[in-house]
């Protein structure tokens, strides 16, 4: 199972690195790190409640192992005008991670970085804008997992 990266502060640490791969409308970038913890701590927690009986602190349910992985998507509005787009470019980047068990541990942030042609894809949710973009994207990830396994 994949994470998703929420924090800022996680993506603004991710996209300080060099990409790792790119296509001609992604690029991925990976840092060997675990997501930041958020700030503050739940006010219960922290005191007694009144009822008598202390609180247990517990673990979150959707806490991940230190060797999972994280995924952050960017798909900003210049390259993307509608949100139909957006959301399908989304929902196949995310596709195309699940689909990969062998990714190294981190945070993985996938970014669109230039609009797909509307001429070629005059529909803001067609079949073949999302046949175009899992194709692409399949074969970046493909591309980053042989780079990881060369010396």
């Amino acid at each position: 199972m994949i994470g998703r990266i929420v924090r800022s502060a996680d993506f603004e640490r991710v996209l300080g690195r060099p990409s790792r791969a790119r296509s001609n409308h992604f690029a991925v970038h990976h840092l060997s790190a675990r997501p930041s913890m958020p700030a503050k701590v739940l006010s219960t927690a922290e005191r007694e409640l009144s009822t008598g009986d202390a609180q247990q602190v517990h673990s979150p349910v959707d806490e991940l192992p230190p060797d999972a992985c994280w995924l952050g998507v960017v798909v900003p509005k210049r390259h993307a005008k509608r949100s139909v787009t957006r959301s399908l470019l989304k929902r196949q980047i995310r596709a195309a991670f699940d689909q990969q068990p062998s990714l190294p541990p981190g945070l993985w942030v996938v970014r669109l970085r230039s609009p797909f042609d509307r001429k070629l894809f005059p529909s803001a949710s067609s079949e073949a804008l999302r046949a175009a973009a899992r194709d692409e994207l399949m074969q970046l990830v493909s591309r980053v997992l042989n780079s990881r396994s060369k010396p």
